[in-house]
């Protein structure tokens, strides 16, 4: 073979290789889904930590490529694949929920008990939707990881899918996410359409003061109780208790800031830049995914809506001075903190000196457990 040959096919072989020579027009809508989800964190702020690894993450993975090279997300051996294997296997959400449970304050719902009943309230979604999957044909299995998206979660989400439905993972946890970072468009046409004037005016008494053994005990009486009601949401839960008692113990600062603050960073980039490179084309673009994110968002509308009624309900067993802003029920979902800023956002276009920001944390924080306690019910009945 002469030196031309020789060019002309290496040339040839080399323009095969190329991402023009393979790409499909899947992999065109899905990269420009990706570069939408960047342009809504950066222009919007739209969870901007999340959608911008997850935007990248959907280029990364639909960069078209020849199979055998070992580089794509589902190949074995490639290093996306070994970063993949802690979505895939369950690991990253755990060490979430101890960066979260690390920089959660709970003194909102320690001072007012009650309030868990609204985050257990905005758990209807999950089980509406649940529902509603099984009669559109889904598995149990399937559709209870499809559910889960209603709790506003991305890390139970992943972590149920991730011992349910594998083969759904990519669809589930980025429909999941982008309702979490959609929270302050979503919920308020929702609040305000069931609530009256009269109720969003409702002032509630200022919390009282948490003692710091309050806050000790409360960890340690929450995984005891949870953890032997739902075992199975062990992983979760007991990460979540474990990181708030790093950061109320007060002797264990410096793993209290690791956990709250370098680590949960690493893993948010991890899970987010992986989840994003699982949407490959052919694995995505299907009938199945645009269903997840109709059921992920009516599982969505239904938690918010369950919140905000379930208060309404709720308050007509108080006396006057006892009553519950039913503006704080679409909180109970464990979208943490956003939910609880919409609650705040809202109040104050009623009355500006309404602020019901620390009010709504006892929900969001008690919707961070319900959801963590939803996922180990529906893994321990269909696992």
């Amino acid at each position: 073979m002469g030196f031309f040959e020789f060019f002309r096919d290496g040339v040839l072989q080399f323009l095969s290789y190329t991402g023009f020579a393979n790409c499909e027009i899947g992999n065109i809508i899905m990269i420009l889904v990706g570069i939408v989800f960047i342009a809504l964190a950066i222009v919007k702020e739209y969870e901007p930590m999340l959608l911008i690894p997850i935007g990248f993450g959907i280029i990364i993975g639909n960069i078209p490529f020849v199979d055998g090279l070992q580089i794509g997300v589902y190949e074995n051996g490639s290093v996306l694949n070994y970063l993949y294997f802690g979505v895939l296997k369950g690991v990253y959400p755990p060490l979430i929920f101890l960066g979260i449970g690390a920089m959660t304050d709970f003194s909102a719902l320690i001072s007012n008990p009650k309030l868990i009943l609204i985050g257990a309230a905005a758990q209807l979604g999950i089980f509406g939707a649940y529902i509603i999957a099984l009669f559109l044909g889904f598995a149990p299995t399937d559709a209870a990881s499809i559910a889960i998206i209603g709790g506003a979660d991305g890390p139970t989400a992943i972590f149920l899918s991730s011992k349910l439905a594998p083969s759904l993972m990519g669809a589930i946890a980025i429909s999941a996410y982008s309702y979490m970072a959609l929270v302050p468009v979503i919920q308020p046409p929702i609040m305000k359409l069931l609530t009256t004037k009269k109720e969003r005016l409702i002032k509630m008494r200022p919390p009282r003061v948490v003692s710091h053994r309050e806050k000790v005990l409360f960890p340690l009486m929450c995984i005891l109780l949870t953890a032997f009601l739902v075992p199975s949401g062990l992983p979760l839960l007991g990460m979540l208790f474990f990181g708030n008692l790093l950061k109320e113990s007060s002797v264990t600062k410096r793993l209290a800031t690791t956990a709250s603050g370098p680590m949960i960073d690493i893993v948010t980039i991890l899970i987010g830049l992986t989840v994003g490179a699982s949407t490959q084309a052919s694995t995505f673009l299907r009938v199945e995914s645009i269903l997840i994110f109709g059921l992920g968002a009516a599982s969505f509308v239904i938690a918010t809506a369950g919140g905000v009624c379930f208060v309404k309900i709720f308050n007509l067993f108080l006396k006057e001075g006892n009553k519950i802003n039913p503006l704080i029920g679409n909180a109970g979902v464990s979208a943490v903190p956003d939910s609880a800023r919409v609650s705040q956002v809202e109040g104050l276009k009623y009355d500006k000196t309404n602020y019901l920001l620390m009010h709504a944390m006892g929900p969001n924080v008690a919707g961070v457990i319900g959801s963590a306690v939803a996922a180990g019910i529906l893994l321990s009945f269909l696992y």
